[in-house]
């Protein structure tokens, strides 16, 4: 249990540890907890394919800690720096033309090179810290299992109950707003919000 406004870094540095291990971990976001693993992390990254029925082609979101780091992974256009400047950290996922520096790992994943991927910029004070301290982003998804829908993962209580089984570490930070986020696709010639989230955005 961490705080959720001034988290011990010594809790935070165990998470952090198990997670630069290869673990899979539960941070708490701006839109609900999320699974979270490292780039490099193919055995926790396997185990969320199980437990979510996940094929191999399925994008994961990549969290990330600023604008920059979302610049080296993603080609951004000055329309697209703009929106994101204006819109992170926030609740929202933005699709974005993978860049060359995209680990190849992640671009070869599924059967044809990735073309565009998930970024986020959480506006959560526990996650960017866990953030700053492994050093680079990590890859996340949302708590859904195959008989839901939507994901029902900003109450700790619940989230704990039903997950905590499945993974390496949690950080509890007591209940997170409620999810999900928006979509915004900037791959086109236009940004497109795909999905308005409980905070919903305008472009």
């Amino acid at each position: 249990m961490v705080h959720p406004v001034t988290p011990q870094q010594r809790l935070v540095d165990k998470a952090v540890a198990v997670i630069r291990g290869g673990g899979l971990a539960l941070v708490p976001t701006d839109a609900g907890y999320s699974l979270a693993w490292g780039l490099e992390s193919r055995d926790a990254e396997a185990r969320v394919q199980r437990l979510r029925e996940l094929d191999s082609r399925h994008p994961f979101t990549l969290l990330c800690r600023q604008l920059s780091e979302a610049g080296r992974l993603a080609r951004l256009d000055d329309p697209a720096f703009r929106l994101l400047r204006s819109l992170t950290p926030g609740p929202c996922t933005f699709i974005l033309p993978a860049s060359p520096d995209l680990p190849k790992r992640i671009k070869n994943a599924g059967r044809s090179k990735r073309r565009d991927i998930g970024i986020r910029l959480p506006d959560h004070v526990v996650t960017r810290m866990v953030l700053e301290s492994v050093g680079e982003p990590l890859l996340s998804t949302s708590l859904v299992l195959p008989d839901e829908e939507h994901p029902n993962s900003h109450e700790a209580d619940q989230v704990a109950d039903r997950w905590l089984r499945w993974v390496d570490v949690m950080l509890d930070a007591e209940d997170c707003e409620p999810g999900p986020t928006s979509i915004v696709d900037c791959t086109g010639d236009e940004p497109e919000v795909i999905r308005q989230g409980f905070h919903p955005v305008a472009l």
